[in-house]
C-alpha cells in the first residue's frame, strides 16, 4: 500500500508541474542544432554562425609526431579535448535522431546532416588505417589544469590510440556503430560518401570484434577518471552489430546478433543507455524488427525492451528502477544527469512510435500496461522540463526562454572571444574568468547542460561542473525529440 501511494504522489508531482506553456519547439531545435557548431574543432567553415568562435587545434596529429591529420571533430564538453569514445556515441545518437525523426526537422535537416558530417568526417581521419583506432587527442590533465580557450591552446596535443597490441572494442565498437548508422544518413543524399562511411564501419567492427578488450586497460592513465568505460566492451559489439544490421541488412550480422545475444549480455542493465552502457539502446533499437514484423528471432530483444520501459514508468509498479525528481524529472545519481534524460527519453519516444505503428502495448505485470501515449507523454514531459516547465521555471537550455544558464562550464564561452581580446589569454590567466560571478560573455546558444540535482535545485556556477556543464551527448538525443514534438506538439 505505502509503494503504491508513494508512485500515486509522483504521478500527481508530474501532472502539477505538466505542460501550461506552448513551447516553441522549433526555435529549441535550431538552438540545439547549432550548439554544435560552438563544440566544432579544426578549421571553421565560412559558413559558421556562432561568430565568436575561430579555428583552433590545426595541428592535431601532426605536432604530436604521429604525422597523421587528426584535425576536426568536436570538444565533448567545456574543454578542449576530443575524446573519441563520446564523440561516436553523439555521432551515432545524431544519425538516429536523422533516421527517425528527419523528416519532422522542416529546414533545420540540412544543419543536423552537417552536424553529423562534421563529425564523420573526422572519424574516417582516426580510422584510415586498419586495426588502428585514433581515439583521443589532448592530454586531458594539463587540459583540465588550464582555464584557455581553444583558439589559444598551448597545452599537450597528445594522440592515443587503439590497436591489435592494445585493443579497445568499446570505443570501435561504438565508432563503427557511428559511421553505420551514418551511413544510412547519407544513403541518398550522397551514394559514394555512405558507401565510405559503411565499408569503414564494416572495417572497424572487424577490429573491435577481433581484438577485444576495453579501452581504459589499454590507455587507463589517459581516459580514466574522463571517459572510463565501467561497463564493458560486449554492450558495444551487440550496438555495432546492430547498426551493421541495419545499415547493410546483411546476413551475418543478424547472425552474429543471434549468436551473441546472450554471450554479449543484451539483458544486463536494461534501464541504461549513454556513452558507456548500450543495453537499453540495443534492445530498442532491435525491438522495431520484432514489432514490424521482419525477424521474430529477435524476439528477445523486444522483451528486454518492454522490460526497460517497466523499469522506467512511474506506474511500471514493482518494475519501476528509475528516480525522479520532486518536479519529475529523471534523475540518476553522479555527474550530467541530463545526458540520462535526453537519452532515455529519445528510447521513449522512439519505442513509442514503434509501438504505435504496430498497434502494440507492454505489460508490466498483473493488469498493468503502458501504452504508445504514455510513453510518447513521458518524454514530452522531460523536454518541457528541460525547456522550463520545472519548479525554478529555468530554461536549462542556454538561449531558449526568459530564464536560462548564464554561467556556464566552458572554456571557450566564459573567457573574452578572439574578436574581443585578440592578445593570449595563458593557461592560468584564465582562472580569474572562470571564478568570476559574472555571465559568460559569449552565448553558447543551444547548450543543454548537466542540470539540476535531484531536489530540483541548480546553482548556475561553473565550479559546479556536474550541474553547468553542456556536452555534445546530451544535445544529441534531444534533436530528435524536439523535431518530433515540433511536429507533433499535443
Amino acid at each position: 500500500m505505502a509503494t503504491l501511494v508513494l508512485l500515486l504522489l509522483l504521478l500527481l508531482v508530474v501532472v502539477s508541474h505538466s505542460s501550461s506553456t506552448t513551447h516553441d519547439y522549433h526555435n529549441a531545435l535550431h538552438k540545439s542544432i547549432l550548439f554544435f557548431e560552438g563544440q566544432r574543432s579544426g578549421k571553421l567553415p565560412q559558413d559558421q554562425r556562432l561568430k565568436w568562435r575561430r579555428d583552433s587545434a590545426l595541428q592535431d596529429g601532426f605536432n604530436a609526431g604521429v604525422g597523421v591529420d587528426l584535425t576536426g571533430g568536436y570538444y565533448d564538453a567545456g574543454d578542449n579535448v576530443k575524446f573519441g569514445f563520446p564523440m561516436a556515441f553523439t555521432t551515432t545518437m545524431l544519425s538516429w535522431s536523422i533516421i527517425d525523426f528527419g523528416k519532422n526537422m522542416g529546414a533545420e535537416l540540412s544543419n543536423a546532416v552537417n552536424a553529423v558530417k562534421w563529425a564523420t568526417d573526422y572519424l574516417l581521419k582516426v580510422t584510415a588505417v586498419k586495426d588502428v583506432v585514433y581515439v583521443q587527442v589532448g592530454d586531458a590533465l594539463s587540459d583540465h589544469n588550464c582555464w584557455e580557450r581553444p583558439e589559444d591552446m598551448d597545452t599537450l596535443r597528445t594522440v592515443y590510440k587503439v590497436d591489435r597490441v592494445n585493443p579497445g572494442s568499446d570505443v570501435a565498437g561504438e565508432t563503427a556503430s557511428a559511421l553505420a548508422a551514418a551511413s544510412i544518413v547519407f544513403r541518398s543524399r550522397d551514394p559514394g560518401y555512405s558507401r565510405l562511411l559503411l565499408d569503414r564501419a564494416v572495417m572497424v567492427f572487424q577490429f573491435a570484434d577481433n581484438y577485444r578488450g576495453a579501452y581504459s586497460s589499454s590507455l587507463r592513465s589517459a581516459v580514466c577518471p574522463f571517459y572510463c568505460d565501467f561497463n564493458g566492451y560486449k554492450d558495444e559489439l551487440l550496438w555495432g552489430a546492430a547498426w551493421l544490421h541495419k545499415a547493410s541488412r546483411r546476413r551475418e550480422y543478424r547472425e552474429y546478433i543471434a549468436k551473441n545475444e546472450e554471450v554479449l549480455g543484451a539483458g544486463d542493465t536494461i534501464n541504461e543507455f549513454g556513452w558507456d552502457n548500450k543495453h537499453a539502446g540495443i534492445n530498442v533499437l532491435l525491438s522495431k524488427e520484432v514489432l514490424m514484423g521482419k525477424d521474430d528471432s529477435l524476439k528477445l530483444f523486444k522483451q528486454n525492451a518492454d522490460r526497460f520501459i517497466c523499469s522506467i514508468m512511474p506506474q511500471g509498479g514493482s518494475h519501476s528502477q528509475i528516480q525522479y525528481s520532486p518536479g519529475g524529472l529523471i534523475f540518476k545519481a553522479g555527474p550530467s544527469n541530463m545526458q540520462h534524460v535526453t537519452s532515455l527519453s529519445f528510447l521513449l519516444l522512439a519505442y513509442s512510435n514503434y509501438l504505435s505503428h504496430a498497434n502494440k502495448a507492454v505489460a508490466c505485470g498483473g493488469e498493468r500496461s503502458v501504452s504508445s501515449s504514455q510513453l510518447k507523454y513521458l518524454a514530452k514531459r522531460q523536454v518541457d522540463y528541460i525547456l522550463g516547465d520545472n519548479p525554478l521555471k529555468m530554461s536549462y537550455m542556454v538561449g531558449y526562454g526568459a530564464k536560462y544558464p548564464l554561467r556556464v562550464h566552458h572554456r571557450a564561452s566564459s573567457l573574452p572571444s578572439v574578436g574581443v581580446h585578440p592578445a593570449r589569454i595563458g593557461c592560468k590567466a584564465g582562472s580569474r574568468y572562470y571564478l568570476s560571478p559574472n555571465s559568460n560573455p559569449n552565448l553558447l546558444i543551444g547548450a543543454v547542460v548537466g542540470g539540476p540535482n535531484s531536489s530540483d535545485a541548480f546553482p548556475d556556477s561553473r565550479p559546479f561542473f556536474q550541474e553547468s556543464e553542456p556536452t555534445t551527448y546530451i544535445n544529441a538525443p534531444l534533436v530528435g525529440l524536439l523535431a518530433y514534438f515540433w511536429a507533433h506538439p499535443n
